[in-house]
């Protein structure tokens, strides 16, 4: 797989395939094969925007959840980790090293609706032994994106 055509296509998913074969060198039909195939592979899973929730009109909380969890006989965290990705609530869930199991992010309409799922869907699940909410107050940087000031390149003051 092209790994320099995806990089454009994480970086700005708007990036039409005519701009990437000028960017890479590569002919128009190479680079839309390559985009065709990544998909069908399910390499490229959808297209994303980021969005400043701060600016928009309605805002929304995230959390980050830690969740400590007991694995099950033949499947691991697996099947765990399934049925908490399945819930509407949960926008990734990831398997990580250390003190617990499970990282959730977790968003929601305001902090009462994000603790609400916590403590009635997600806390009762069989095999959930415990949780750590995190309420994530104020996003600085987004999918490499920076969301407060601008973007230009900074220049480090120079003392001797």
């Amino acid at each position: 797989m092209d790994n320099e055509v995806l990089k454009i296509l994480e970086k700005d998913a708007r990036t039409t395939p005519e701009q990437i074969a000028i960017m890479t060198g590569k002919t128009l039909p190479e680079v839309e094969n390559v985009i065709e195939e990544a998909e069908k592979e399910r390499i490229i899973l959808r297209y994303k925007t980021v969005i400043n929730w701060e600016r928009a009109t309605e805002p929304q909380v995230s959390a980050l959840i830690e969740v400590t969890i007991s694995p099950q006989r033949d499947v691991g965290f697996d099947a765990i980790a399934e049925r908490i990705y399945r819930f509407p609530e949960a926008r990734s869930v990831y398997l990580v090293s250390g003190g617990y199991d499970l990282a959730v992010i977790v968003t929601g309409k305001t902090m009462q609706e994000v603790a609400a799922f916590v403590t009635r869907r997600l806390a009762p699940l069989e095999g959930v032994r415990g949780t750590v909410t995190h309420f994530l107050l104020k996003r600085y940087k987004e999918d490499g994106d920076i969301l407060d000031g601008e973007e230009g390149v900074r220049r480090l003051p120079i003392s001797f």
